[in-house]
């Protein structure tokens, strides 16, 4: 099919286009491709992709591409200057610095850029604004409990605040800490959960489900790649982790997730041999993970580094994947038309002690609703009686209720006894975990130190090096200056010789 053909039957808006539920397609392109790349960030407003730095090769990118999803064209976002001077760019030409591993969100008329990698890092994470309107960016400045520089991270709008959790700061250190930054003060806060929270990761997805709970999925440290989910109540503060089938789920990082009501499409990833090609979706109401659509092994979706977006297209909602890295470098524009689902009543996610106080409270209600009816069949018999019912019946049924109401009442004593076993091992494991980290404290401690020993060890190695250079200079004098000795004696065993000779013909001549 020739590209033209295939234009009219894909040109998203046409009114002519009806392209298959849940498949990706790829956009042929009009005009020039921006360079391929991966680890950028992406966001679609009104019907145009912004796609902003990123890497390639090992250099960080500095430009911002637009791709309008009906020309199906590209072209650049040209920024003006301010506050250039916090910027740290290389050159005056360059407005947006070089970056990668960064976060970006719509906020107003603004986009935000949270964090990432820069060519010259800093101590703390650095948000940008990039004016739509205007095409001014600048420096956005914040207060409070600033966190520390990182990339590979993930940050997450809920209502008029930023949720930033984990990745890796310029030294290579893991995190797992939460921060909250209010987009109207603009004033960051850390947030202390309790339980256990994820392990300390980069390069992984998060998700808000029912305006209440941070979903993680995935991610890597620098040696194991996870396909675990966890969730954090933001309400209670508490971390816990839902158990899913994850025979659909390899591990990966560098995959990409957008959630649209109460579906989380993830997509993409890769473990640094291969890349994930299946498109998964998570109902997070109940809790289902199903693999939506899957792609060759090396399609560029199945790459590590992508972005996917959502955009409403002619009251349709669209998948919109671009970049990623599978062994090469992608500058491709994929779309999925989503099939619409059903959305129910949001799951509240519990965990086991959680979980079992509900169970102790619904057992209280059935034993306090057993009594109820017990009471209300007593009514019942009396009336019975006058209607003629038999009392014996009424006794059989009202011991049965009895019956009833003993089994309610040892199932609540046996959903309360593992309550509380429950709680002594949540106990337990608090009691393990502080241990474990005074050790790990401990430890840090004497890593500290001998980090210190190293350095000075080092320093003195330097400092026995340039004296042993010195040494070898000193010994080359040495050596010369000896030529020097052993050239003069023997000058002056010559020069004696040559005198007594002299000397010996003299007293010969005045002999005669």
């Amino acid at each position: 099919m020739e590209t033209e053909e295939i234009r009219k039957e894909i040109v998203i808006g046409s009114g002519n286009l009806e392209l298959a539920y849940d498949q990706w397609v790829a956009l042929p392109v009009s005009g020039a491709r921006p360079s391929a790349r991966y680890k950028h960030a992406a966001a679609v407003i009104d019907e145009k992709l912004y796609v902003i730095g990123g890497s390639r090769n090992g250099r960080y990118l500095s430009d911002i591409q637009v791709f309008d999803l009906r020309s199906l064209a590209w072209s650049s976002l040209n920024l003006k200057s301010e506050n250039a001077d916090k910027l740290g760019n290389s050159s005056p030409q360059e407005v947006l610095p070089a970056i990668s591993d960064h976060s970006v969100i719509k906020w107003g008329n603004k986009l935000l850029v949270l964090g990432g990698h820069y060519k010259k890092p800093s101590g703390s994470m650095i948000v940008l604004f990039i004016d739509l309107e205007t095409h001014f960016c600048g420096v956005v400045e914040t207060s409070g409990k600033v966190p520390a520089a990182r990339g590979g991270h993930s940050a997450t709008l809920f209502g008029s605040r930023l949720i930033v959790f984990g990745g890796e700061d310029r030294n290579r250190r893991l995190m797992n800490d939460v921060h909250v930054l209010d987009l109207e003060t603009m004033t960051w806060d850390v947030v202390e959960a309790r339980q256990t929270p994820p392990a300390p990761r980069f390069d992984h997805t998060a998700a808000v489900h029912s305006e209440r709970y941070l979903l993680i999925f995935g991610g890597c440290s620098h040696s194991v790649f996870f396909n675990d989910l966890h969730v954090l109540d933001l309400q209670s503060m508490e971390w816990s982790q839902p158990e899913i089938p994850v025979d659909l789920v390899t591990p990966r990082a560098g995959h990409a997730g957008i959630a649209i009501d109460d579906n989380w499409y993830i997509v993409g990833g890769g473990d640094n041999k291969h890349g994930c090609p299946e498109t998964l979706v998570l109902n997070t109401t109940k809790l289902v993970l199903s693999m939506l659509t899957r792609v060759k092994e090396r399609d560029p979706l199945a790459s590590e580094g992508l972005s996917v977006c959502s955009a409403l297209i002619d009251g349709e909602r669209h998948l919109v994947a671009f970049g990623g890295y599978n062994g090469k470098y992608n500058s491709e524009v994929f779309v999925m038309r989503l099939k619409p689902r059903d959305s129910s009543h949001p799951r509240i996610f519990q965990s086991p002690a959680a979980a079992a106080a509900a169970a102790s409270v619904s057992a209280a209600y059935a034993l306090a609703k057993s009594e109820k009816l017990d009471s209300s069949n007593l009514n019942l018999n009396s009336k019975g009686v006058e209607n003629g019912l038999s009392k014996q019946n009424m006794t059989i049924e009202i011991d049965a209720l009895k019956e009833e109401k003993r089994a309610m009442e040892l199932s609540l004593a046996e959903v309360r006894a593992e309550n509380s076993r429950l709680s002594e091992k949540i106990d337990e494991v608090n009691s393990t975990h502080a241990e474990l980290s005074k050790e790990l404290l401990s430890v840090q401690g004497q890593l500290v130190a001998e980090r210190s020993r190293c350095f000075k060890l080092e320093a003195q190695i330097a400092e026995l090096q340039k004296i042993l250079e010195s040494m070898q200079s000193i010994e080359n004098e040495v050596q010369l200056l000896r030529r020097q000795k052993s050239v003069f004696e023997q000058e002056m065993e010559l020069g004696k010789a040559i005198q007594t000779q002299g000397s010996g013909g003299v007293w010969k001549w005045i002999a005669r």
